[in-house]
């Protein structure tokens, strides 16, 4: 692939946009070779994601501002399809993704960050939705991820004003779960995804599916939603194992480790 590279190590993987000339911003291409890249992640093998951009300046700069320029209102709609597919099938991936954003996440960076399940970002971060000073909305999902992420008011007057923000009004505003020097960045988000990669894995995607789906119903459904799931992990190797383990400690008061298995 031309813009995206991937690296795994152990159960982690690592997908970075490779377009720093451009500040990584996304056009067609960049939007295909990264869907194809999540297609071609191996389950078995793989428990959690890592997404960053290229280089030091840029995590995602925003989509292709000279590809959308000439847009009639088809192509327009069309082409926020193609990023909100995308960007839903990483928000809705089997397993947790974590973005490391290393510079300016702005339009469709910041867009794709909220579509991960964490976001870690580096000092020299920047985040913002600056669409309606081009005279459009976001189209990636910004006017919906935003305001859930955040206070209702906050993303409102974010996306009306244009106004960008740094790492720490992110962080203060709860956009971003944790700041870092720009050379901790990566390190750190790779050892918080090996972290999780060292649990059940059908617990933590079950976790993820849980909490996804039951954010989109009332309480009521969202609870026999977490009932399913949480049956679900039983008669399973990680459960025996999860339960053994425990069970084996409180005996000895030595944990005896089982790794945890895809099944």
């Amino acid at each position: 692939m031309e813009f995206i590279t991937y690296a795994q190590e152990g159960f982690v993987g690592t997908i970075t946009i490779n377009r720093p000339r451009a500040l990584n911003a996304l056009n067609s291409q960049v939007l295909e070779e990264l869907d194809a890249t999540l297609d071609a992640v191996d389950l078995e093998t793989t428990r959690c994601l890592v997404l960053t951009g290229a280089g030091e300046k840029s995590f995602v700069a925003g989509a292709d501002i000279g590809e959308m320029s000439t847009l009639t209102k088809a192509e327009g709609e069309a082409f926020a399809k193609k990023g909100n597919d995308i960007f839903r099938k990483i928000e809705t991936f089997p397993i947790p993704v974590i973005a490391a954003i290393n510079g300016f996440a702005l339009g469709g960076g910041c867009e794709i960050s909220m579509s991960c399940d964490i976001r870690l970002c580096s000092e020299n971060a920047v985040f913002g939705q600056p669409e309606v000073g081009l005279g459009i909305t976001p189209g990636f999902g910004g006017t919906q991820r935003l305001a859930r992420v955040v206070p209702v008011g906050i993303a409102k007057q974010l996306i009306y004003t244009a106004r960008n923000i740094k790492a720490d009004e992110a962080y203060r505003i709860g956009l971003v779960n944790a700041v870092y020097p720009l050379e901790e960045l990566l390190p750190a988000a790779q050892k918080m995804a090996a972290t999780i990669a060292k649990n059940a894995p059908i617990a933590v995607r079950n976790c993820k599916k849980a909490i996804n789906d039951g954010l989109q119903v009332d309480m009521d459904q969202a609870i026999v939603i977490e009932e399913k799931l949480f049956g679900d992990c039983f008669e399973t190797e990680d459960q025996r194992a999860g339960m053994g383990n425990f069970l084996e400690k409180d005996k000895s008061k030595k944990l005896k480790v089982v790794p945890f298995q895809n099944k």
